[in-house]
């Protein structure tokens, strides 16, 4: 239930593999299989804030039958390559083929390179991926016709091993690119006042780039810092922008101590999240716009303390001890039926600093 609207859903889902695999030498490996994967959705929605409308319903499914082949070839475990094609058949959406390739590189035991590509697939339920839109007094607009979503898949990643002051560093860098052909867009800039699915007319695509480094400075105490970056774009009806509510960037910070009895354990985390672009807003009654075009960057301090017994351990901490708070999350919260509140613009967190304690006991296993 979202106030007056309704969305319930029965799904099932049958999955089912068969699979061949065979190495002819220790260079060559060759596998095959076949697939079958049933989905059905058993839909029960109103999307208007109106009880005496009809509950509509609606029942899709979707049964996938498919088949694989894969060839890998491995040489002195330098060099890996894998390469594989399937193919399905739809019942929804006909017959489609998915290639994919893997190519490994491990120069010396100090570093690894590794590079991907592939094609994918997948079919969007819209109201079951997206029923939590209708917490807003936002119209629903779902056009006919919806694709199956495709997209190409690229990755490359680098993983390097270095001794320092006779400890190894870990550092991993990696980058993804997905680019889609065709995608059921989200659309909730088009008409503040509207969210609607419709298929990609134009480019839609994402950048992710990674790295992650961890060390371990001294006996039980491990330092690991990360940063992702992010360039996620759609088109909305001919205008490409940044996707909403997809945060630029974020940076992640853990430090690990255990004693050397282990007999404590002290863990902290501050993550760093970056700001990004919001739906565009609307004018509220009082001439005020419902919220910033743009959110900004904010940051959350979590830690814990474990202390371990020999059959049980009892832990302590606090989440968002920042106490970093969104502020007026949900828009128009003291008119609930007017045509302005909306509780789906969340882009942080809604709750203050957070303490906890807890007793965790371990049973003994039968050797």
């Amino acid at each position: 239930m979202y106030g007056r609207k309704l969305y319930n859903v029965d799904q099932t889902n049958v999955y089912a593999s068969l699979m061949f695999e065979t190495e002819f030498n220790k260079q060559n490996s060759f596998s095959a299989g076949l697939s079958f994967n049933y989905d059905a959705y058993d839909q029960h929605y109103r999307l208007e804030n109106q009880t005496e409308l009809p509950l509509i319903k609606a029942f899709a499914k979707e049964a996938v039958p498919g088949a694989y082949a894969q060839y890998t070839l491995n040489l002195n475990d330098q060099w890996m390559l894998m390469a594989g094609l399937r193919g399905d058949y739809s019942n929804e959406h006909g017959f489609f083929v998915t290639p994919r390739a893997h190519l490994k590189y491990n120069p010396n035991e100090y570093v690894h390179f590794r590079l991907s590509a592939g094609k994918g697939y997948r079919t969007n339920h819209v109201l079951a991926e997206n029923n939590y839109l209708l917490s807003s007094s936002r119209k629903v607009e779902i056009a006919k016709g919806l694709d199956m979503e495709e997209a190409w898949n690229y990755g490359a990643s680098v993983s390097t091993y270095v001794p320092v002051f006779g400890k190894t560093l870990n550092i991993n860098a990696e980058y993804y690119y997905t680019d889609f052909l065709k995608q059921v867009v989200v659309d909730m800039d088009s008409n503040p006042h509207e969210v609607a699915f419709y298929n990609l007319d134009g480019r839609s695509y994402s950048h992710v780039f990674q790295v992650e480094a961890s060390y371990p400075f001294f006996k039980g105490f491990t330092l690991t810092g990360a940063y992702r970056l992010t360039d996620a774009q759609t088109t909305y009806k001919g205008q490409r922008m940044e996707k909403p509510l997809t945060s630029k960037y974020k940076g992640l910070l853990t430090a690990s101590y255990q004693t050397p009895l282990g007999i404590w354990q002290f863990d902290a985390t501050l993550q760093l999240n970056g700001g990004g672009r919001m739906p565009s807003p609307y004018e509220l009654a009082d001439g005020q716009l419902s919220w910033e075009r743009r959110y900004g960057s904010f940051e959350q301090l979590s830690a814990q303390i474990t202390r371990y017994f020999r059959r049980w351990s009892v832990y302590i901490g606090g989440e968002n001890l920042t106490n970093f708070k969104q502020k007026n999350p949900i828009i128009d919260a003291a008119n609930p039926w007017g045509g302005n509140f909306d509780s789906t613009m969340i882009w942080g967190p809604v709750h203050g600093a957070k303490a906890y304690i807890g007793i965790r006991f371990n049973l003994a296993r039968n050797e």
